[in-house]
């Protein structure tokens, strides 16, 4: 019987490329505040101590946003953020007072403290002559005329004009409406 003699593989050395990029994605998870001095400093170590390339992915796979799990991760939170704004918003709008659409007429209705305006709100926040509602070709407008303050159509700010519809949250200033057409 002879002795079969099977060649010895070592695993491949670590280039220094790979240990830069690793101590590059360390040195950006510190630098984002993902890591505390203390992790940051303890990672560095074990990487330049590391032999192989499954020894750095360990130390970086939570920092490593271009990673499956990551990716999945952040899709999760993202989609979980989403998910209470939208819900927070549906709460708060119902609970608004309602802003009646007026009847399309050929003026538009003026919003403001001024009391020359078709709806006069008295609040700090709301500019004299503030928006304008008016209806054209079939759409509601809602154009803010330059207010200190702003005004706002489902929680963003109108620069210029911008299209409400039935249940649109508007706000002017700090006072807040659902619009309704009933």
């Amino acid at each position: 019987m002879t002795p079969s003699y099977e060649p010895h593989t070592y695993p491949a050395r670590l280039s220094d490329a790979e240990r830069d990029r690793a101590l590059a994605v360390l040195r950006e998870g510190a630098a984002q505040g993902k890591l505390s001095h203390e992790t940051f400093v303890r990672r560095m170590e074990l990487a330049l101590a590391a032999r192989q390339s499954a020894d750095l992915a360990l130390l970086t796979s939570d920092l490593d946003t271009e990673g499956r799990f990551s990716r999945r991760m952040f899709g999760a939170v993202s989609r979980a953020s989403a998910f209470t704004v939208r819900l927070r918003r549906a709460w708060t709008t119902e609970r608004l007072p309602k802003l009646l659409l007026p009847e399309p007429g050929p003026t538009p209705l003026l919003i403001g403290r001024d009391v020359g305006n078709g709806l006069r709100l008295s609040h700090e926040t709301v500019s004299r002559r503030h928006a304008e509602l008016l209806r054209q070709g079939g759409l509601w407008i809602l154009r803010d005329l330059g207010s200190t303050n702003g005004t706002c159509v489902n929680g963003r700010r109108v620069t210029g004009t911008a299209v409400v519809n039935d249940g649109d949250q508007v706000s002017f200033g700090r006072m807040s409406f659902r619009l309704s057409a009933s």
